[in-house]
C-alpha cells in the first residue's frame, strides 16, 4: 500500500498506481468515443447497403479491419518488445484519431461511400497490429505482475461502461443530428489517451528489459519463433490462446450479429440497436466487479465463461421479443468479459518482460486477428440461411469449444493455473 492512501478494495487495487489511474481515465473517454463511432459506422453501412445485405457487408468489414492484425500481429509484438511502449502508443493513438477525423469529414460532406469505410477500416487495422499488443503488454509496466489481473479486469470494465454509454449516445445522436458528429467526437476522444500518456512518470513505470533491435531478417524470424515456442511449451497459455481464440472467433462477433438482429429480425431501429449494445455492456459491468475481486485467474473460469457465452448466444438467436433479446445479449456480454479477461490474464502474467509483447501478439491474433473467419462465417451463414440460423450456429460452435476445453482440463492435460506465473514445459533438448 502506498503511504498516505487508504487501502483500496480488492476490486480496485490496481488504481493505487498513479500511471494506471491516468491511463484508465484516458481509456474510458477514448473507448466511449470509439463505441459512439462504432454505432454510427455500423448504421452507416446498413444505410448504404440496405437491411438485406447488412450482415454480409458488416462481416466483410470486420474481416477487413482485423486482417492486418492477423497477418502482421506477430511483427507488432516484436515492435512492442523493442521500442518504448509509451511512445509507441502515443503514435498509434494519434494515427487512429486522425482516421476518425477523416471519416467524420467524409460523412459530414455527404460523400461517404462503402469503400471509404473499408479503406479507413483497413488502415486502422494496420495501426492496431502494433497498438493492441503494445497496449496489452504496457499494463504490466504500469502496475507490476501482482496487480495485472485486476488492471485487466478494470480496463475491461471501462470498455463495457463505454459499451453502455457509447452506443446509447451514438443511437440518439444519429436520430437527432446524423452520423458525422459521432465520428468527430471519437476523433477528439483520442486526445484523452495521448494526454494521459504524456502525464505519466517514467520513474514509476516498471518496464523490464527490452528486446534488442533485430539487425536482419534472420533475427526477426528467430524472435518470432521464440515467442511461438514459448506459447507451445506453456500448457495454460496454449489453452487460453487456443480455446479462447476459437471461442472468440465463433462467439464474439457482436459487431455482426447485433446490428443484423436489430435491423432485420427485431426491427428496432438505430435506438434499439444502441440499447442492445448497451445491454452487452451492462452484463459485462455487472460481472466485472466480482471478477476483479478474484485472485489469480484459472482455466476453469475461462471454460465456464466460454460455455455460458455459447448458451446465451443460442438463446439470443431464438429471442422472439426485444426484452428477451436484451436479457440474453446481456448474459452474453457478461460471459464474454469472463472469457476475455481470464484468457488475457493467464497469458499476460506468464512470460518474462522481453517476451511479453510477442506472446501478447499471439494472443491478439487469436482473439482479434481470427475474427475475419468468424465474421465471414456469420455473414455468409446469414446471407444463405438467415440471421437467426447464423447466430444459433455461432452459439453452438462456442459451446462446443468450451466442452472440448473442459474435457482437456479434466483429463489432466492442462493444470488449472491460479498459482502464479505459468511455467513452460521443458524443451526436448537435454540440459
Amino acid at each position: 500500500m502506498i503511504a498516505g492512501r487508504p487501502p483500496l478494495s480488492a476490486a480496485g487495487r490496481a488504481l493505487r498506481h498513479r500511471n494506471f489511474r491516468l491511463f484508465f481515465g484516458g481509456e474510458l473517454v477514448s473507448i466511449t468515443g470509439s463505441w459512439i463511432q462504432y454505432t454510427a459506422q455500423a448504421w452507416l453501412v446498413v444505410t448504404l447497403v440496405g437491411n438485406a445485405s447488412a450482415a454480409f457487408y458488416l462481416g466483410l468489414l470486420g474481416a477487413v479491419q482485423v486482417l492486418p492484425v492477423l497477418v502482421l500481429g506477430l511483427f507488432g509484438g516484436i515492435v512492442a518488445d523493442v521500442l518504448p511502449k509509451r511512445r509507441t502508443i502515443i503514435a498509434t493513438q494519434t494515427a487512429a484519431g486522425l482516421m476518425a477525423l477523416v471519416m467524420g469529414l467524409l460523412v459530414y460532406l455527404g460523400v461517404a461511400q462503402v469503400w471509404h469505410v473499408f479503406v479507413v477500416g483497413f488502415a486502422l487495422g494496420l495501426v492496431n497490429a502494433v497498438d493492441i499488443p503494445t497496449r496489452q503488454a504496457f499494463v504490466v509496466d504500469m502496475v507490476g505482475a501482482e496487480d495485472v489481473g485486476n488492471a485487466i479486469t478494470l480496463n475491461s470494465a471501462a470498455f463495457n461502461v463505454a459499451r453502455i454509454a457509447g452506443p446509447s449516445v451514438g443511437g440518439l445522436l444519429i436520430a437527432a443530428v446524423g452520423m458525422s458528429l459521432c465520428f468527430l467526437l471519437n476523433a477528439l476522444s483520442f486526445a484523452a489517451v495521448v494526454v494521459s500518456l504524456l502525464a505519466m512518470r517514467d520513474s514509476e513505470l516498471l518496464a523490464g528489459e527490452r528486446l534488442a533491435m533485430p539487425r536482419n531478417v534472420g533475427e526477426v524470424g528467430a524472435h518470432l519463433a521464440e515467442g511461438l515456442s514459448y506459447v507451445r511449451r506453456t500448457p495454460a497459455v496454449l489453452l487460453a490462446i487456443g480455446a479462447g481464440g476459437l471461442a472468440s472467433t465463433f462467439g464474439m462477433n457482436f459487431g455482426v450479429v447485433v446490428p443484423a438482429m436489430a435491423a432485420g429480425v427485431l426491427n428496432v431501429g438505430p435506438t434499439g440497436f444502441g440499447f442492445l449494445n448497451a445491454a452487452i455492456g451492462v452484463g459485462a459491468v455487472v460481472i466485472a466487479f466480482p471478477v476483479a475481486s478474484l485472485g489469480r485467474p484459472t482455466v476453469r473460469v475461462l471454460i465456464g465463461g466460454t460455455i455460458a457465452l455459447g448458451i446465451s448466444l443460442a438463446a439470443f438467436a431464438v429471442s422472439t421479443s426485444f426484452p428477451m433479446a436484451m436479457v440474453t445479449i446481456a448474459i452474453a456480454g457478461a460471459a464474454g468479459l469472463v472469457l476475455a479477461v481470464t484468457a488475457n490474464s493467464l497469458v499476460q502474467m506468464a512470460p518474462p518482460a522481453p517476451l511479453r509483447g510477442r506472446v501478447m501478439s499471439v494472443f491478439t491474433m487469436a482473439f482479434i486477428g481470427s475474427t475475419p473467419v468468424g465474421n465471414m462465417l456469420i455473414g455468409v451463414s446469414a446471407e444463405l440461411s438467415g440471421t437467426r440460423v447464423a447466430v444459433l450456429l455461432a452459439g453452438t460452435l462456442t459451446l462446443l469449444v468450451g466442452l472440448v476445453a473442459a474435457a482437456v482440463v479434466f483429463a489432466g492435460r492442462v493444470p488449472d493455473g491460479g498459482n502464479g506465473r505459468a511455467r513452460a514445459a521443458p524443451t526436448d533438448r537435454p540440459d
